[in-house]
């Protein structure tokens, strides 16, 4: 049986797996344990909407992945207005945390590939000292050319990490999980995104009262106005423009359905 395809539906244009952490953490849990093929997880926000409806081949990446998880809080309240049922926000950089406490306590190895050296390096310096257990296969900086990803792929293949982290920006992270998953070598790849910069103290992370509010982007904008105000602005304002799309057209076949019912023609839902 396809668990998968049990649970994922198509969520404004894009695959999303409706699973919690725990449930994920147990799976790929028994994935390593198992030698199981490579999983490739995968994140579906108001940036990745805007960009798949922008970019086709992005949805496509996204199909292919082994995991599509909902990161950002306004995703829940969204989905359940077109009828999903979305059970937790799993963000990128809260779930790498649970995947090195799990490393910690099953003695995994991560790599780190991603972010300024500097920043890495302080990455594994605290990952020594926060999760012990776990065990630090190698780690790169994330300033590479196309032409050097063949031999990066080789040196991380050869380190065989359980989980391989991706520090950097979309879409170069989406398509080197997907287009190198059977030549990097590991057994777990997860883009992180801005992630080591938040662990090595660079960039201060919202409070946890506005990532609960779904208030998480503007509190970026705030540290980053310059640069994250028209990011910001424009996929969300697509991602929203989508969204009404798709409400509208819910709504049309709920009021089709129930002119039907009310005719006799169909059963009630």
């Amino acid at each position: 049986m396809n668990i998968t395809a049990t649970r994922r539906v198509e969520f404004l244009g894009c695959p999303l797996d409706c699973l919690t952490s725990e449930e994920l953490v147990v799976e790929l849990t028994e994935s390593i344990r198992s030698w199981q093929p490579e999983k490739v997880i995968q994140f579906v926000n108001a940036n990745k909407v805007a960009m798949v409806r922008k970019e086709p081949w992005m949805g496509e990446v996204l199909e292919r992945a082994d995991y599509v998880l909902a990161d950002g809080q306004p995703m829940l309240p969204m989905a359940a207005m077109l009828g999903i049922t979305i059970p937790e926000r799993i963000d990128g950089i809260g779930l790498m945390y649970k995947l090195l406490k799990l490393a910690d306590h099953e003695g995994f190895s991560v790599y780190l590939l991603g972010a300024k050296q500097e920043i890495v390096e302080e990455c594994v310096r605290r990952i020594g000292y926060e999760f012990p257990g776990a065990r630090i296969a190698g780690y790169r900086n994330g300033y590479f050319t196309e032409a050097e990803i063949p031999t990066i792929a080789s040196v991380v293949c050869e380190a065989a990490p359980d989980f391989l982290f991706l520090g950097m920006g979309s879409p170069l992270k989406e398509r080197l999980a997907d287009e190198w998953k059977y030549r990097l070598g590991a057994r777990v790849i997860q883009g992180v995104g801005g992630s080591f910069d938040v662990m090595a103290g660079r960039v201060k992370r919202a409070p946890v009262w506005m990532q609960h509010c779904g208030f998480e982007w503007f509190y970026r904008v705030l540290q980053e106005p310059q640069r994250m105000f028209w990011r910001y602005l424009g996929t969300n304002v697509t991602c929203l423009w989508v969204f009404m799309r798709a409400v509208g057209s819910r709504w049309g076949i709920l009021q089709g359905r129930r002119r039907m019912q009310q005719d006799g023609v169909v059963p009630p839902l």
